[in-house]
């Protein structure tokens, strides 16, 4: 298990309904994907910061509260926001969040992302499901004793067979890949694009894999999705601006929603 030690929820003065709501579905919502929490039959909106010790986020698209409510019959609790390595965070910190779900009773956790594409099948404007990734962070949530976590299926292969055959069952084009989580910032360099395309990445962000080994020391079953919203640095000819990254994860969101709905069905 990992030597972060869980939020003492039961500890804090949280509202009854929470306590007693127990989702079994996690998702995290990343920059552009707020708006899902749209489509959730909410009882409750839950401001990180009423919770003690768990940070809030200083960037654009990151609200920064729990919904809970239910997506059709299935009990779900959103995180719309994150905070990330990048905003001066510890990796405990960065993972607080996932630890607090875990808490509230989280299974199966979804965590979503926008991300750069580096691979030409891939183009921006889609989704990718993510297969395995590269922790390129220089850090884990981990640290501090001998954590030793399997790692060899992080997302979980069932979860991903259902996400793949509704997809095809939707008509709704779901790549699959890898993912390269960095520290940022700082977008990447086209050197650094090639780097990563020789060591097998197919999309790259600033988020997620430190939530996705933290979720798996907890023991829960975790899928990822990639909102693939530009090219990486060297394949386009725009400009890289994070202005770019929320409008066209708002865009993409609708997909993601729709096949969502059916997995949870």
């Amino acid at each position: 298990m990992s030597p972060a030690p869980a939020l003492s929820l039961e500890a804090q003065e949280l509202p009854k309904v929470v306590r007693e709501f127990a989702p079994e579905w996690g998702i995290v919502l990343g920059s552009g994907l707020g708006a899902l929490v749209d489509e959730v039959d909410a009882i409750l909106a839950l401001p990180y910061e009423e919770i003690p010790g768990l940070p809030v986020s200083t960037v654009a698209g990151h609200v920064g509260r729990f919904v809970f409510g239910r997506l059709g019959a299935v009990k779900v609790v959103m995180a719309q926001g994150r905070v990330h390595l990048y905003e001066g965070h510890p990796a405990e910190d960065v993972t607080a969040g996932v630890r607090c779900m875990a808490g509230f009773g989280v299974k199966k956790l979804i965590l979503t992302n926008a991300a750069g594409t580096v691979n030409a099948a891939h183009p921006p404007g889609g989704w990718m499901m993510l297969s395995d990734h590269l922790n390129l962070t220089g850090t884990t949530p981990l640290l501090g004793g001998p954590n030793f976590i399997d790692m060899s299926a992080v997302y979980s292969r069932e979860l991903r067979e259902r996400f793949r055959a509704l997809a095809v069952t939707e008509g709704i084009t779901l790549h699959e890949g890898v993912y390269a989580g960095m520290l940022g910032p700082q977008y990447e360099t086209p050197a650094e694009i090639r780097m990563l395309q020789r060591m097998g990445a197919d999309a790259v962000g600033m988020s997620t894999v430190l939530e996705a080994i933290q979720a798996r020391a907890l023991g829960l079953e975790v899928a990822g999705f990639s909102c693939l919203t530009n090219w990486g640095a060297g394949l386009g000819q725009e400009s890289l601006n994070h202005g770019e990254v929320l409008a066209t994860g708002k865009e993409a969101g609708g997909q993601f929603i729709r096949l969502l709905k059916r997995v949870l069905e």
